[in-house]
C-alpha cells in the first residue's frame, strides 16, 4: 500500500517585516499608484491587523489589512498577486480577515474601492458588501484625483 502525501494547503501568518520586500512588489505590479513600504511599515507600527497568505512552497499569493477600533474594523489594503487572481483567493482572503475582526469585536467592516476596480467591487458586493457612499478625489489617478466608493458590511 501507498501512501499518497498530499502537500499542505495554503496557510495564513501574520505580516512581518521581513514580508516587505515580496509585498511592495506585487503592489508595483497589480497598481497603478501602489503602497509603499513606508505604508505597510507604518500599519505594522501601530498594530493593524496585518496578513499574508502563502501557498504550500511558501510563495505569496496575496495580503491584507485592517485597522480595529472599537466595534468597527476598516479593510485598508486586500490583495492577491496576479497569477493567483480569479481562483478565490480574495474571498478567502475577506473571510479570514472578516473572522479577524469579528475576533476583536468589530461588528461591521469598511472599505474603500475604486470606481473603475470592478472586478474588486464585484468581490466586496458577493461577499455582502453595500455601497454606502463616496469619498470624493480619494485616490490618486493619472487624470488627477479618483473617487473612492465607501462600502460597509454587518460581522
Amino acid at each position: 500500500m501507498s501512501a499518497v502525501v498530499r502537500p499542505a494547503e495554503e496557510r495564513f501568518e501574520p505580516m512581518l517585516m521581513r514580508d516587505l520586500d515580496e509585498i511592495v512588489a506585487i503592489e508595483r505590479e497589480i497598481y497603478p499608484f501602489p503602497w509603499t513600504r513606508g505604508n505597510f511599515q507604518d500599519a505594522l507600527a501601530a498594530g493593524y491587523s496585518a496578513w499574508v497568505l502563502r501557498d504550500a512552497s511558501g510563495a505569496l499569493i496575496g495580503y491584507a489589512v485592517v485597522m480595529l477600533a472599537l466595534d468597527e474594523a476598516h479593510l485598508l489594503n486586500l490583495s492577491v498577486a496576479r497569477p493567483y487572481q480569479r481562483y478565490g483567493f480574495g474571498w478567502r482572503m475577506l473571510e479570514w480577515m472578516a473572522q479577524r475582526a469579528r475576533d476583536h469585536g468589530a461588528r461591521t467592516m469598511l472599505l474603500e474601492v475604486r470606481p473603475s476596480n470592478l472586478p474588486a467591487q464585484r468581490l466586496y458586493a458577493r461577499y455582502g458588501f453595500e455601497r454606502i457612499g463616496v469619498r470624493r478625489g480619494y485616490y490618486p489617478s493619472h487624470g488627477g484625483r479618483e473617487d473612492a466608493l465607501v462600502m460597509r458590511i454587518a460581522l
